[in-house]
């Protein structure tokens, strides 16, 4: 009975599994097979570039400058002109002496010429540009004053052309001042152009000579140009404007930052310098004036000669700038003269002298001259 039972039990067993099982292969074969997956097509969207916003718009600040600076000198013109004899004038001992003019910033400047008498040299004749010191321009007159000092030079072989500063004598324009404007400089620079195209004379052996203020022209125009190849300097005002005004300018030594005075005529030509600030506040500014400051630049040879009883311009002032071309490795010799005075009466031989075998050594015999 319990055989038939167990028989019976399998048997129902087996026609169970005989149903269900395929009920469960189906059920596990949908479960592992699935349909591909089907990528959408992509969608392409527009994204408008982003518009730049605009860049602020910014003025550079410009650098102040000043007509005296060294480097704004340097980038102006002085082409000169050609050279107009307005009158002969009574010869030295062996050369013609002429009034002349030429042109400067517009302006009719007039000027002593003298020529040696001779044969002109193959080269032509070396020449000295003569700047003269500080004579109150009404007062100045072409023919007067310095006579033994042009002649000094004259005579030995040497064009002297003398320019009378724009506002002195018969020349054209306001006399102003060679500390506080280029006007006096930019002068001389035109005198040396129009002396490279003079007939006689050479182009390649200019020198200059300066007294007094006529040093500081000199010592100005020879860091502004190459034109210049050897500068003689008697007493002259040749220090850094620091010194210029605290030992100079008597009336601001007792102020070591002065600042200028309306009711000084020095105001007209300190008040635009010292808008740009005192020493102190602003030493760029003057040490971009002051040629003292690029004697690195320097373009030929200087000698200098100075009274150690100068009262008008420190002698000290000769022997500090002798100091810094030595410094700077310039050629240049200083020489004092004991006790005398600002126009070196006492040995005013032996220093023409001097300044003439200076000018002989590096501008006479300079380029195969004489």
């Amino acid at each position: 009975m319990f055989k038939r039972s167990v028989s019976v039990y399998v048997w129902c067993l087996l026609i169970v599994a005989t149903f269900l099982l395929p009920s469960c292969t189906s059920s596990t074969s949908l479960a592992v097979t699935t349909a591909p997956t089907v990528d959408p097509e992509p969608t392409t969207i527009s994204i408008p570039s982003p518009t730049p916003a605009p860049l602020p718009t910014v003025t550079p600040t410009p650098v102040p400058t000043h007509p005296l600076m060294i480097e704004v000198m340097r980038q102006q013109t002085y082409p000169g002109s050609d050279v107009t004899i307005e009158a002969t004038l009574e010869p030295g001992s062996n050369y013609y002496r002429y009034l002349a003019s030429y042109q400067s910033d517009g302006l009719k400047i007039y000027a002593l010429l003298t020529v040696p008498y001779g044969e002109t040299p193959e080269s032509g004749w070396p020449v000295i540009v003569f700047n003269h010191g500080y004579i109150p321009p009404r007062e100045y007159r072409t023919t007067e004053r310095y006579v033994a000092y042009v002649d000094g030079f004259a005579r030995n072989g040497y064009i002297v052309f003398r320019p009378d500063y724009r506002g002195h004598g018969d020349s054209e324009g306001e006399a102003t001042s060679a500390y506080g404007t280029p006007d006096y400089t930019v002068d001389v620079l035109n005198a040396v152009a129009s002396m490279k195209s003079y007939p006689g004379a050479d182009p390649e052996r200019i020198g200059m000579w300066g007294h007094s203020m006529g040093g500081s022209i000199t010592l100005r125009a020879m860091v502004v140009t190459n034109d210049i190849k050897v500068g003689v300097i008697w007493a002259g005002m040749v220090a850094p404007y620091p010194d210029l005004f605290n030992r100079w300018q008597r009336r601001f030594a007792d102020r070591p930052t002065p600042t200028p005075d309306p009711s000084r005529t020095a105001r007209r030509w300190t008040q635009t310098l010292f808008e740009f600030g005192t020493f102190e506040e602003n030493p760029a500014f003057w040490a971009s004036i002051d040629p003292t400051f690029y004697l690195s630049d320097l373009s030929g040879p200087v000698q200098l000669h100075h009274g150690t009883g100068d009262e008008s311009v420190p002698y000290e002032f000769s022997e500090g700038l002798y100091s810094r071309l030595q410094e700077t490795g310039q050629v240049a010799e200083l020489y004092p003269y004991e006790n005398d005075d600002h126009n070196i009466a006492n040995y005013f031989s032996l220093a023409m002298e001097r300044s003439i075998q200076f000018f002989d050594r590096y501008l006479k015999v300079a380029d195969g001259g004489l």
